[in-house]
């Protein structure tokens, strides 16, 4: 079933399921709430409190949506209470949709595991999606981080309009957190209408700082055994401790990321500073109580967000014991998020190891991108920000050349209406982009990999092993491609860096190929690999 926005299907089967009774966080906005979900649930599982975390799409499978202290729940549990909801809207004919049911699926393991409390992130919008149908009784604190525009056919043609959609979540009484708007400062004032008219409480994001003297000034691209950059090191002072300064490093890459932190550390200083309904008031003061600076920064130090500017060193397919690559997966997909992936590439750059001769050094720049068909966002939108990249002015010499392949990408389960844009827009979009003089210059190449293996392509809809995972052959190539490159550039003592970006599913794509070869711990430490919750 494609989108549809109600709340009336999945109002009449909740009616018919177990009473929804977890303590909750509540978080939309259109860029970095799903970092904002994974701090909070690192944070309060570092607090010795059990975490139920929804997050969608789905990364790697289905399962992954579903979290218990930070494992996906088990096939058998997932499989059990999906029936149990669909037996339940079978007996009315509610009809509903593949994310509706997705969302009931969670709550309802939630419930069954008896979760401490639930960290829950917005499927598409905010007032009509699925996980809005939480009780407000259940809801401890909202929160909203960056407004952009995304998804316009069905949230609204302005910023001004998806920013009322999102803050649709704050409810009555409840604290709610507006995160940073850097790139919209006017999203403020329609928040504050849409939660006044709520009876919300509104809160301002706490001010981060960037800890200077704890970051390193450079790092190799080019070494033998690749290290990732480090994060930001940060201060932070929270309402709830305010005797206390905070101090350590954030695992998250990106400049960004410190505004989804003021997010989480604003939410987390809501639980004290605001009573948490009636209904669980004595419960939520256990957690509370479990709740201090050290486990904070515990939390954020321990943080893992796949995709979202995650490095790997990667063997590759033709040559496995040779050399591996340098490969920055990222799901940018809108215009904002390519621009945060933009900026964060000309940081690198600006922070390589300086040269050792006068000589320009060589670095090769290797795009595998695939993009959603996604009207009226379009192609031009999403590249507009990464193509041609900016380079730093910080008197390193840099020969940058740029190559460039397309691809499909594997649609996700249950979500038949994502659909691929077509590689000729991509191409066509990339050579709007480049002047014949930057064409020279980057000595760009554009290679398209058309067709996925079809065998190892079909879609699955069964647990994760490593035989069961479907596999993007056109990745692979690209890969084998981006490696001929990279050894090319290695030889002659250049570098070269590949960025999976363009699409989540596109990324993971990328993740499935490391599990297949046997590298899963090096994107999930413990998930997928036999240690689900049951």
């Amino acid at each position: 079933m494609a989108i549809d926005l109600s709340l009336d299907r999945i109002r009449a089967v909740l009616a018919q399921l177990p009473q929804y009774t977890r303590p909750t966080i509540h978080i939309t906005g259109t860029n970095g709430k799903g970092s904002v979900v994974a701090l909070l649930s690192s944070i309060l599982q570092a607090s010795n409190i059990t975490t139920g975390r929804f997050t969608s799409p789905h990364l790697v499978a289905r399962y992954d949506s579903i979290c218990i202290n930070g494992s996906p729940i088990s096939e058998s549990l997932y499989d059990e209470v999906k029936a149990y909801v669909k037996t339940a809207d079978d007996q009315i004919h509610a009809g509903l949709t593949n994310f509706e049911l997705l969302t009931l699926i969670a709550l309802q393991a939630f419930e069954r595991n008896q979760v401490d409390v639930v960290v829950l992130e917005v499927g598409l919008g905010g007032r009509l999606d699925a996980t809005n149908i939480v009780p407000d009784d259940a809801i401890w604190v909202s929160g909203l981080t960056a407004v952009d525009l995304d998804h316009q056919a069905f949230l609204g043609g302005s910023v001004e309009a998806i920013a009322r959609e999102k803050a649709a979540i704050a409810r009555p009484g409840r604290p709610f957190v507006l995160g940073p708007q850097l790139a919209h400062p006017d999203v403020a004032y329609v928040v504050h209408d849409v939660v006044k008219e709520r009876g919300a409480h509104l809160l301002d994001h706490i001010r981060i700082s960037k800890d200077i003297d704890g970051d390193p000034t450079s790092f190799a691209l080019s070494q033998e055994r690749f290290s990732p950059p480090l994060g930001d090191t940060f201060l932070a002072s929270l309402p709830c401790f305010p005797d206390t300064i905070l101090k350590g490093r954030l695992p998250l890459c990106g400049e960004h990321q410190l505004q989804n932190l003021s997010v989480a550390l604003t939410v987390i200083s809501a639980l004290f500073t605001h009573p948490p309904p009636t209904t669980m008031t004595s419960r939520c003061d256990v957690y509370k109580s479990r709740i201090s600076p050290s486990t904070i920064t515990k939390g954020i130090e321990s943080v893992r967000w796949p995709g979202r500017l995650s490095f790997h060193s990667v063997p590759t397919p033709d040559a496995p014991d040779s050399q591996e690559l340098v490969v920055l997966a990222d799901g940018a997909h809108n215009a904002a998020s390519a621009a945060t992936l933009s900026a964060y590439i000309t940081h690198l750059l600006s922070h390589l190891h300086p040269p050792e001769t006068t000589r320009p050094r060589r670095l090769n720049l290797i795009y595998i991108l695939g993009l959603s068909h996604s009207p009226p966002k379009t192609p031009l939108e999403t590249l507009s920000p990464l193509f041609p990249p900016t380079l730093p002015n910080n008197g390193h010499q840099l020969d940058v050349q740029i190559s460039v392949a397309i691809l499909p990408f594997i649609p996700p389960t249950d979500m038949p209406w994502i659909k691929i844009e077509p590689s000729v827009n991509i191409r066509t979009t990339i050579n709007q982009l480049f002047t014949p003089d930057q064409v020279e210059k980057f000595g760009l190449q554009v290679r398209d990999f058309l067709q996925p293996n079809s065998t190892a392509a079909a879609q699955t809809e069964t647990h994760i092993t490593n035989t069961e995972l479907p596999l993007n052959g056109a990745l692979v190539e690209a890969l084998k491609w981006a490696s001929s490159a990279s050894h090319r550039d290695q030889d002659e003592g250049g570098m070269c860096l590949v960025i999976v970006a363009g699409s989540l599913y596109l990324v993971a794509d990328f993740y499935r190929y490391l599990i297949h070869i046997g590298r899963g711990p090096d994107v999930y430490p413990d998930p997928f690999l036999g240690q689900s919750t049951n």
